[in-house]
């Protein structure tokens, strides 16, 4: 398989990176079958550089420890050149201890997707997946225009503006106090200094400096050294704070009607509630799933067969099909292809649920297009994060996801 870009005739670039060439390599081995285009790396130095320069439509973030990954990717949105016109989907790779910060992260729209990877174990599969449907995403939100849901992901986006103005003004705030305390300690520090020098020469402890013969006249002339040179110059730097302190307040009021309007988008936002459907013939995985997302603002429909739930979709399309493999009759991928092969139907994303994950599975899984893929038992924060991200699409982060 070597699906391509944008529709175009293409073959997609794929960059892993890594500090560590062995795991790069692995990584690599994996992906060469499906991907013509796989780079890899792994030399910190070059890191940007490597990126801009192969342009990669998903990026596998293979550092066994997360903060690396996550310093990896702030470098590059700090220093690349492309990164915030050209986009790209991110799949980093992590081990069982790591599951739940980066499935929150992953819900936070920090990454796009994540792949159980270490040790070796039965989810190693799910990094082809991974990147095929990273790219199908890329491709489908290239073809379509933003939907509703997408809007209000942006307004979600949106509203996190508030809380960031005033973490900065209050950062800012604290800034100039500093600056402010700073002068004040000089001009003390300063004055104190040159007192102790003018006693020392009026005290005649420094002969061989100076002969001082009016120890008076000597104070007289500190003292106005010190009106007349060194406190103007220090006060009118604290002076020059006020202006700055004035503008961030003039920002903020200005900014405040616009915040408004961010956070009211925000709670709106907040309050669309995605459609699920669940269809199993097991309805024992309906209260499961009931169960495990009861806390989660979604609504739930259920279908134990293939072509109950091709009636409810007929009716009323879901924003979510959560869909299980093995079903009496007429099976998930069967009914996953029923559904791909309708114009008007195609554009739901479907996640695949079984008990296996033997390759053969997840391949015809792909093949039949679904964007995602679970394993029974459902582990709790897997489960949510990928109803999370597939229910309700990622803004992207200027560009990026």
């Amino acid at each position: 398989m070597n699906p391509v870009a944008n529709g175009a005739d293409v073959a997609p670039n794929i960059l892993v990176a890594s500090d560590n060439s062995a795991d790069a390599a692995l990584v690599r081995s994996l992906l060469a079958n499906d991907f013509s285009n796989v780079y890899t790396s792994t030399d910190p130095n070059k890191a940007i550089e490597e990126f801009d320069r192969r342009a990669p439509q998903v990026l596998v973030l293979a550092f066994n420890v997360l903060e690396k990954a996550e310093r990896h990717c702030l470098a590059l949105y700090r220093l690349s050149t492309k990164i915030q016109s050209h986009p790209h989907r991110t799949v980093i790779l992590c081990d069982k201890e790591q599951v739940k910060d980066v499935a929150e992260l992953c819900i936070k729209q920090s990454f796009d997707d994540y792949v159980l990877f270490w040790p070796m174990n039965h989810d190693a599969p799910r990094l082809r997946m991974a990147v095929h449907h990273a790219l199908r995403e890329l491709a489908s939100a290239n073809r379509s225009g933003p939907s509703l849901a997408e809007f209000a992901a942006q307004a979600r986006r949106l509203a996190e503006l508030d809380s960031l103005l005033d973490r900065q003004m209050a950062l800012g705030g604290r800034r100039i106090e500093g600056a402010n305390l700073a002068i004040e300690q000089a001009e003390a520090h300063i004055g104190r200094a040159l007192d102790g020098f003018s006693r020392r020469l009026g005290e005649g402890e420094l002969p061989e400096v100076v002969d001082v013969k009016d120890a008076s006249g000597l104070d007289r002339a500190v003292s106005d050294l010190k009106r007349d040179g060194i406190q103007p110059p220090l006060r009118a730097a604290a002076e020059s704070m006020q202006p700055l302190r004035r503008w961030a307040d003039e920002l903020r009021r200005e900014c405040a009607p616009h915040l408004e309007s961010a956070r009211a988008m925000g709670e709106m936002a907040s309050r669309l509630q995605p459609t699920v459907l669940v269809v199993d013939d097991d309805e024992l995985q309906h209260k499961m799933v009931a169960t495990l997302l009861a806390e989660e603002n979604c609504h739930l429909v259920f279908a134990t067969t293939g072509s109950r739930a091709l009636k409810i979709i007929g009716k009323s399309l879901p924003d979510l099909i959560l869909m299980d493999v093995q079903m009496p009759g007429m099976d998930g991928i069967e009914v996953l292809r029923r559904l791909k092969a309708a114009p008007h139907l195609a554009s739901v994303p479907v996640i695949m649920i079984t008990g296996k994950s033997a390759g053969t599975v997840v391949v015809d899984c792909l093949k039949a297009g679904a964007a995602d893929f679970i394993v029974k038992p459902f582990d709790r924060h897997t489960l949510i994060s990928k109803v999370a991200r597939w229910s309700r699409p990622v803004a992207p982060r200027s560009g990026s996801a």
